[in-house]
């Protein structure tokens, strides 16, 4: 396992990669914990916090709103959660976006955590400290700059994912390459065929690059004043194919990375 820190504001973040999903529990508190998914990440990892309340979310940007994020506090109230609790995400990039929101907000804020189950969100949705949710098909324009203590990146995660998700997941490790590492890009180009076929071992060896190379960046500059615009690099025209053509974000990203 290798463990990359992200320097923020109010709370250091710890991002585990190579570690597995089945060692939440060292992790989180004893109790309070409470877990947001999606159906599909609980049916396949479910086992692993049967023993935890659960609220899941649907699928898809849709979802990503100020609506589901007010059913997750009506829930979490009726729960009766409060000041001390901990919120546990698991699953991707809409998943902690929207749970890292939910617990910047509520009570004012409470401690919470990632387990990022797909490539996408382990490169980049679920590292920096970037919470929020959509409104009137505005992305992401509601929403805070806040550090989950930790995030379990963990490579065995990702093979049960469908191969449309694993390379939309691509688009933003090239992206890190090409704001700041030629020689991973180079590696890139020279064993897709292993990253095709989701050999573990460079998988981890990507996410590790895409993480410290985030993790630098983000610590210079949390709240994007200045450096942290690199990596928007390819969002601009990105959000508006994915806005107007439905596509998955990193599908779209990869286009506007050929636009840019």
């Amino acid at each position: 396992m290798v463990e990359v820190k992200v320097n923020g504001t109010y709370t250091d973040s710890s991002i585990l990669i190579g570690e597995s999903i089945q060692n939440v529990g060292k992790y989180i508190p004893p109790t309070g914990v409470f877990v947001v998914t999606d159906e599909k990440v609980k049916s396949i990892y479910g086992s692993s916090f049967a023993h935890l309340p659960c609220f899941c979310i649907g699928q898809g940007e849709e979802h990503k709103s100020l609506q589901t994020a007010e059913s997750i506090y009506r829930w979490l109230l009726s729960q009766d959660a409060d000041r001390s609790s901990f919120i546990l995400a698991i699953g991707g990039g809409i998943v902690c976006d929207v749970a890292g929101y939910v617990a910047s907000t509520f009570m004012r804020g409470v401690r919470f955590g990632f387990v990022s189950t797909t490539l996408l969100s382990q490169v980049d949705a679920s590292v920096g400290g970037k919470n929020g949710v959509n409104l009137d098909g505005y992305k992401n324009i509601v929403g805070t700059f806040n550090q989950p203590e930790f995030v379990i990146c963990d490579p065995q995660t990702l093979i049960s994912l469908d191969e449309r998700d694993f390379r939309a997941g691509l688009a933003e490790v090239v992206k890190h390459t090409l704001i700041a590492d030629s020689d991973m890009f180079r590696y890139l180009e020279q064993n897709s065929t292993l990253l095709a076929n989701r050999n573990v071992e460079a998988i981890s060896k990507v996410v590790e690059n895409s993480v410290r190379i985030k993790a630098q960046i983000v610590s210079n500059d949390e709240r994007e004043q200045g450096e942290r615009r690199k990596l928007n690099l390819g969002h601009t025209w990105g959000h508006a194919v994915e806005k107007l053509t439905k596509l998955p974000h990193g599908e779209a990203v990869s286009l506007g990375l050929i636009f840019a």
